[in-house]
């Protein structure tokens, strides 16, 4: 492993069967695989990299998650291919998770920048970014 890299992120999450449920199958479809499970929280990981989800505490529910907040504004995953990323955006499309930017999707971060943004149940916006030179499948 190389200094520097990502160890690890923990996401405290408001509902954690919802966040497994939104999270489980995207992270399979980008390699992860299932790590560590526990009654408060669910882990996948790829290669030495892992994402964590805990289930947050009632006391600290309330105002809830807003990206535009100080703190986190999203998480960004590295995809294979144009065609994965249209692939992704079908899925997500037939679980009824609306894609942000619709009107520029999916070019929104550019026009040499292929990616689908969107929000998993806590609205914490994900992008799944395709390789620039990757061709248009």
């Amino acid at each position: 492993m190389a200094t520097g890299m990502i160890h690890h992120f923990e996401i405290n999450v408001s509902n954690l069967q919802r966040s497994i449920a939104f999270w489980g199958w995207l992270l399979k479809e980008l390699g992860y695989k299932s790590f560590q499970e526990w009654e408060s929280g669910k882990s996948w990981k790829l290669g030495e990299t892992y994402l964590v989800f805990v289930q947050t505490d009632v006391k600290f529910i309330e105002p809830g998650y807003h990206r535009r907040r100080t703190g986190l504004n999203h998480i960004a995953f590295h995809g294979r291919s144009r065609e994965q990323v249209n692939q992704l955006t079908e899925r997500l499309m037939s679980k009824n998770v609306p894609i942000l930017y619709k009107d520029k999707h999916p070019y929104a971060g550019g026009e040499h920048h292929y990616a689908v943004f969107f929000e998993d149940p806590d609205r914490i916006k994900v992008e799944i970014v395709a390789p620039i030179n990757n061709s248009y499948a």
